[in-house]
């Protein structure tokens, strides 16, 4: 029997592995400019770690992977990064070992029960940063400003931000209160998700996937923030203009997690090869989110990015110049195997991507299979060259060849890759 990929999974083939692999390097980059440093959790954890009280999003009530291996325990893979990181931060204490912030980023896999689709897929990779401690505007400020600038830096132009505040407690609840009021002479009108929704959590009715183009949505009541609340969201956007980033304020912008408080944000694709799946990165800060897993009462905030999502764009904007390449090739003639296999064993202790053939194939096999691999130098290996302990060069982008003593090798194609770029 040919077995293929599960629905929802996909192979990651060496193409690319090599684009992904750019994009987390760019990205761990950028958490050590920013101070943060990475954390790994556990594929699954106790479901009650995802799982809160009266939680209405998506996520929680509809995409979990859950299963109970004992038939006592329910545990769950992982479906975002955060309430790990929290869970984590609680367990060791982080709080009082480490000066505050804690700042901690993360490339993870993730598992999400939903309809795949186009740059969404039931697993994925998420990177991810959490900043838990102090609650400042300037942090969320600087949050935005590290998942803004990482999208620019790999060259990605079709990008807008947009922002939000959800406002303190007092907020939330009499915005909570003026919705359910508003909301409950149109119930039959809304979705069946959002009529559950209407009691517990109003505010997902505001981004529901159904209802959100509906007039009665359009029509719904704006939140207005307490006086402390607004004088934050004010700071925050203070912040992003002194650092130069353009945003938006989105007032219909809630997020899809139920634990977010004040500061939302979302960066948004405008390239028509986003489709509906426009986000590229969002987050917000949690202020309850701590001391709900057990820990002291300080807020944090946080972002992940789709990294599926994000080749799919880099590839629109052709962002991605990858042309597979080594260093060398060995063609190596008649029965001369034991001498090419020091040479290209000397290369890599150097540093310098070798492939030499395996197979004693013809000579212009083996050139064609140096043409498909883009190797800048060619070494041609005989039994004249084993007579006199040299070697053939052939540089393939000057077309230039010459004959080099095998201990002089290294250093002659340091000299010519130095010279070729100078």
């Amino acid at each position: 029997m040919a077995y293929k990929t599960v629905k929802g999974t996909y192979d990651m083939l060496p193409d690319r592995m090599i684009r992904f692999n750019m994009l987390s390097d760019l990205f761990r980059q950028f958490l050590n400019l920013y101070g943060y440093a990475e954390i790994k959790t556990p594929v699954f954890e106790y479901t009650g770690v995802f799982q809160k009280e009266n939680d209405t999003s998506d996520m929680v009530t509809k995409e979990m992977y859950t299963f109970s291996p004992n038939g006592k325990d329910s545990l769950t893979l992982r479906p975002e990064g955060t309430a790990g990181v929290i869970r984590s931060f609680v367990e060791n204490k982080m709080y009082g070992n480490l000066e505050l912030p804690v700042k901690l980023g993360y490339i993870e896999e993730m598992f999400r029960h939903e309809r795949p689709q186009k740059g969404r897929q039931r697993q994925f990779t998420q990177m991810g940063i959490e900043c838990i401690g102090d609650k400042d505007p300037l942090i969320d400020a600087e949050v935005i400003a590290l998942g803004y600038f990482y999208i620019k830096t790999l060259g990605l132009e079709s990008v807008k931000v947009l922002i939000n505040s959800l406002g303190d407690n007092e907020s939330r609840l009499n915005y909570k209160n003026e919705l359910i009021e508003y909301f409950k002479p149109h119930k039959d009108e809304l979705c069946f998700d959002c009529q559950n929704r209407l009691e517990k959590n109003p505010l997902r009715i505001l981004d529901c996937k159904i209802d959100s183009g509906s007039a009665v949505v359009a029509g719904a009541p704006k939140m207005k923030l307490s006086s402390e609340s607004e004088k934050y969201f004010e700071q925050v956007k203070h912040y992003l203009d002194v650092m130069n980033i353009p945003y938006e304020v989105d007032d219909r912008l809630v997020r899809g997690l139920d634990y977010y408080t004040d500061t939302v944000f979302e960066v948004v694709s405008t390239n028509e090869a986003s489709g509906s799946q426009a986000t590229i990165f969002g987050g917000g800060r949690y202020d309850n989110l701590v001391e709900e897993m057990g820990g002291p009462s300080i807020s944090g905030i946080g972002f992940a990015i789709g990294m599926e999502r994000l080749m799919i764009l880099c590839d629109a904007e052709e962002i991605f110049d990858i042309k597979n390449s080594i260093d060398a090739y060995v063609v190596n003639l008649n029965e001369t195997k034991d001498y090419a296999l020091g040479i290209a064993e000397e290369l890599r202790n150097n540093s310098f991507t070798c492939e030499m053939d395996y197979y004693g194939r013809s000579l212009k096999a083996q050139f064609k299979s140096s043409e498909r691999k883009n190797a800048r130098f060619i070494l041609i290996v005989g039994d004249d060259e084993i007579k006199d302990n040299v070697v053939t060069l052939k540089d393939t982008l000057t077309k230039a060849q010459e004959t080099v003593k095998r201990d002089e090798l290294v250093d002659r194609m340091d000299q010519l890759m130095e010279d070729y770029y100078e």
